[in-house]
């Protein structure tokens, strides 16, 4: 089947590349010539564990192309996806539908008749509905069908989510779009992966109930953790003990900094804007907003209160700054909030993140970014991990003594164990879990002409 995507985003390019892989013909739209350029040459514009891999494949066997020009793309196209940003609108929180009310603009001039127009992109309910209007005035004489059709990727793992989803949503009341649909997803039909067909309503509905059902998630074992540290339980143990009940399950029972990334901070607050409007209070989702809200925030504190009730003057060292590993993408990431909380408090921050920092440095002036994990804690008064990638599972735990000016570890992300923290001198301050007393360790520093990661090596 031909197909056509509009964006080149997160969304739109691990998708189009996907349904290449599926064997479909795909061509990808965006109005950026230089992102163009760069992807028709195979090169990822944003980061995706395989996704370069899965580009170069499907453009060699000219299953999937890229171009500037959307008229040629969609013309003869029997599907046309929009994947095109909806960022929160500033002041009210509702989501921005101006690029897929001008994608569709565009869509419905030059489609071929009979063409089905599809959002991919996380959209209110209703919007559906207003782009069937909109492409027949646009289009009276052509007959185009919209569908909704939400995606649910995370970052990291987008593309496992979807050459192997646990459902795919449709929402039509047409049963032309319903064939291209299934047509389009018949790999994975033919897999046995549910596909619902719904109104398209009721499909728009479930993308932002399912993100903010998550969240809420999220925001309660982070409460629970709070509770846990003031009567001495373990959040982690309680994660498990509620999670290994089927109707609860385990998944986002992770406590930590709060949540960020593309897609729970701004679909929550569009979800409550679309139900303010439709005069339906949503006071769980909102308590969830304000639970995360104030979390990122009271985060800082943590680590103040971990130096010693005070960070003037004293350097900072952080690792992680993406909103979640495997990805990067610093939007509502709790390092925005944390980092300059700490700034403002006096620290001096070196940080270091394995792909973030690029993106990262015009959104936190004035810090500093090392090479690795060991250069940023050179002289550090504490140690900060905020972003739990792999590389920081198993850092050399005499290394970080030797480097750090005092042996404070704050870990937002629970990655360690406390007992074998404490065990090897750290004042260790995790997420919801008893603290332990430092065992007295006898530390020796890192001369400043030796390099950390060579000591490693060496040893």
């Amino acid at each position: 089947m031909r197909i056509a995507v509009v964006g080149t985003g997160y969304v739109g390019l691990v998708s189009g590349a996907c349904m290449a892989e599926f064997g479909h013909q795909v061509t990808c739209v965006d109005t950026n010539p230089d992102i163009v350029s760069r992807l028709s040459r195979g090169e990822p514009t944003i980061y995706e564990p395989g996704l370069d891999d899965l580009l170069q494949r499907n453009i060699k066997a000219n299953r999937l192309s890229f171009t500037t020009e959307l008229a040629g793309a969609v013309a003869e196209a029997q599907a046309v996806f929009i994947a095109v940003g909806t960022p929160s609108r500033r002041g009210d929180g509702h989501a921005d539908l101006t690029y897929v009310f001008a994608a569709a603009r565009d869509i419905a001039l030059h489609a071929r008749n009979g063409a089905v127009i599809i959002t991919k992109s996380t959209v209110p309910v209703g919007t559906a509905s207003r782009l069937r209007d909109l492409v027949a005035e646009v289009a009276p004489l052509k007959k185009l069908e919209v569908a909704s059709n939400p995606e649910f990727l995370r970052e990291g793992s987008a593309i496992q989510d979807f050459m192997h989803p646990d459902r795919v949503v449709v929402g039509t009341t047409s049963e032309e779009a319903r064939q291209v649909l299934k047509e389009i997803y018949r790999p994975l039909h033919l897999r046995e992966t549910p596909i619902l067909f719904a109104s398209c309503e009721t499909a728009e509905v479930i993308k932002y109930a399912a993100n903010a059902f998550l969240a809420t998630k999220i925001s309660f074992i982070n409460e629970m953790a709070d509770l846990c540290e003031k009567v001495g339980a373990d959040v982690q143990d309680v994660a498990k003990g509620i999670g290994l009940d089927k109707r609860i399950g385990d998944k986002f029972l992770h406590p930590g900094p709060g949540y960020g990334g593309s897609c729970f901070p701004k679909d929550t607050l569009a979800l409550l804007r679309t139900a303010e409007e439709a005069g339906v209070p949503l006071r769980l989702v909102s308590a969830t907003v304000e639970v995360n809200t104030t979390r990122k925030q009271n985060m800082a504190r943590r680590i103040i209160e971990a130096c010693g009730g005070s960070v003037a003057g004293k350097t900072i060292a952080v690792l992680g700054l993406t909103f979640k590993p495997n990805t990067d993408d610093m939007r509502d990431s709790p390092a925005l909030d944390i980092v300059p909380a700490l700034q403002k408090a006096g620290a001096f921050i070196r940080a270091y993140d394995p792909v973030g920092m690029e993106h990262a440095a015009p959104l936190l002036p004035e810090i500093q970014f090392a090479e690795d994990p060991y250069s940023a804690m050179k002289d550090a008064s504490a140690v900060v991990i905020i972003t739990e990638w792999n590389e920081f599972r198993a850092l050399d735990l005499t290394h970080v003594r030797r480097q750090l000016k005092e042996p404070v570890f704050v870990d937002l992300r629970n990655i360690y164990r406390s007992a074998d923290m404490a065990a090897a001198g750290f004042r260790y301050v995790s997420i919801g879990r008893p603290q332990l007393p430092p065992v007295e360790v006898e530390a020796e520093r890192t001369p400043a002409s030796v390099h950390p990661l060579k000591s490693a090596a060496a040893e």
